[in-house]
């Protein structure tokens, strides 16, 4: 069975198609990079596969179902540009809450464990106002992360982190696709994106421009991959 399946998918708001016509598959345990311009859908995409819209045409299934389905829903982990924090609980209280959601037991070493992983033990009491955006960002993953979600869908996880960071949620990345989930994840961060990726799923105002195989070309050069815009859109 897909991870995703998308059959001929669009999506309006308005008049204006986010989506137009797209159509591609992602196997379990892959990871793919979804890249494109601004305006290109990768955030539209992200939405419809997380459950939160439907399509306007078109069919897209996750694990062979509607993703909007409750069962489904569990099955992922969805990071997008917000970051899904409650300001009015700390940093420790927002993991409990993911925890207990996630029905995960002996939470509270879980909840500690993931703090100290992304290098917020030290101050687990505060509240992510309190937080600079990166470390927002790494209390955000692991919040996505906490619950071992089979799909993890991610809207530019590397925004405003240091370089010491970005490692650190390469490698955290890295262990979740180890452990069998799939990764989708829209990145501006091309050379990161390729070093992470075994697949690349490029969006042209919309369209697919490419889908298949991250290639050595595309590792060496990543900016190279907008090249197939002209050639396949």
């Amino acid at each position: 069975m897909m991870a995703v399946e998308a059959r001929r998918v669009t999506r309006y708001f308005g008049v204006y198609a986010a989506l137009r016509q797209a159509t591609f598959s992602v196997e379990q345990g892959a990871c793919m990079a979804l890249l494109g311009r601004n305006g290109a859908g990768k955030t539209t995409l992200l939405r419809l596969l997380a459950g939160l819209n439907a399509p306007s045409e078109g069919s897209l299934t996750v694990f062979g179902a509607d993703p909007a389905q409750p069962q489904t829903r569990r099955a992922i982990g969805f990071l997008g540009h917000g970051s899904g924090l409650y300001d009015e609980l700390s940093a420790e209280e927002n993991l409990a809450l993911a925890a207990r959601i996630a029905r995960i037991p002996d939470a509270r070493s879980v909840v500690r464990r993931w703090l100290h992983r992304v290098h917020l033990d030290r101050v687990a009491g505060n509240r992510p106002h309190e937080y600079s955006r990166g470390m927002r960002q790494r209390l955000a993953l692991a919040r996505v992360l906490i619950g071992g979600p089979r799909l993890l869908l991610l809207d530019e996880p590397l925004t405003a982190l240091d370089d010491r960071a970005t490692h650190m949620v390469r490698s955290l990345l890295e262990e979740a696709i180890a452990d069998g989930a799939t990764l989708l994840m829209s990145t501006h961060h091309l050379s990161e994106g390729m070093q992470l990726a075994s697949r690349v799923l490029l969006l042209d105002r919309g369209s697919v421009a490419y889908c298949g195989e991250r290639t050595p070309a595309m590792l060496a050069d990543p900016a190279s991959v907008y090249q197939l815009c002209g050639e396949r859109a």
